[in-house]
């Protein structure tokens, strides 16, 4: 039991050995009692303080774009130019304007366009190319192939009359009775049925310019048909003695 009390005195000792100094430092706490003067802001600080300089609003580091800034930068080579303050102007209203003005352009451009070559008429030409195309290889018989080639070489479309110059081929052949020309016939179906050598090397070799020019959409010029040409004139000079 004594023990219990001896106990009990060293944790009041210790109790009051720790509120000692809090009360002590709670004693020398000075309170403030000057008077306390409240000053407001003047009135009409954005007339006394006009410009760019004090609009806090303007991210100079990056918060406008590239148009803005050309405009910013054009209206103030303007403003030192002629001695005018040109900062009145709102920026992002005027890239509005100017992109506004731009869609409206574009928008009659288009519209100029489709009025002068509508979209109906461009496709229209290009399925009356086609048509005249499967034509003319339907009905080789029937073509006048050397007013087609004279055409083309006017116009220096030697793709083109390439391409008439093959089917001219296939008629002379078919005429001789060398081939039995069909339009869904292929190459290899006439050089099986070209039983004269010569004839049949000079047509290998004119159906590979043939499909090199025209499938492969080479662009070839003058010299380079001229050169073509020799090889044609071969393979009927080889089947009648004549030249195309």
């Amino acid at each position: 039991m004594n023990r219990n009390n001896s106990h009990f005195r060293f944790f009041i000792w210790c109790l009051f050995s720790l509120m000692a100094p809090l009360a002590h430092a709670q004693n020398d706490i000075k309170t403030d009692s000057s008077k306390i003067v409240v000053n407001y802001f003047e009135h009409n600080i954005k007339e006394r303080y006009p410009g760019n300089d004090f609009n806090y609003n303007i991210n100079d580091s990056g918060g406008i774009n590239l148009v803005q800034s050309l405009f910013r930068k054009l209206f103030r080579w303007l403003g030192d130019l002629f001695g005018v303050d040109i900062d009145f102007v709102d920026y992002r209203t005027l890239e509005i304007i100017v992109y506004g003005l731009l869609a409206l352009g574009a928008l009659y451009l288009v519209i100029k366009f489709l009025l002068q070559s509508p979209i109906s008429s461009v496709f229209k030409t290009e399925e009356q190319d086609i048509e005249s195309f499967n034509y003319i290889e339907e009905n080789i018989n029937e073509v006048d192939f050397d007013t087609l080639i004279a055409s083309a070489l006017n116009t220096t479309n030697y793709r083109l009359a390439t391409r008439y110059l093959y089917l001219k081929t296939l008629k002379v052949l078919s005429k001789k009775g060398i081939i039995d020309w069909h339009y869904d016939k292929t190459n290899s179906d006439y050089i099986n049925e070209i039983t004269n050598k010569t004839a049949k090397s000079n047509f290998k070799r004119v159906s590979y310019i043939y499909d090199y020019v025209w499938y492969g959409e080479f662009d070839i010029n003058v010299d380079q048909f001229n050169r073509n040409l020799i090889d044609f004139n071969n393979l009927n000079a080889s089947i009648n003695g004549q030249t195309i």
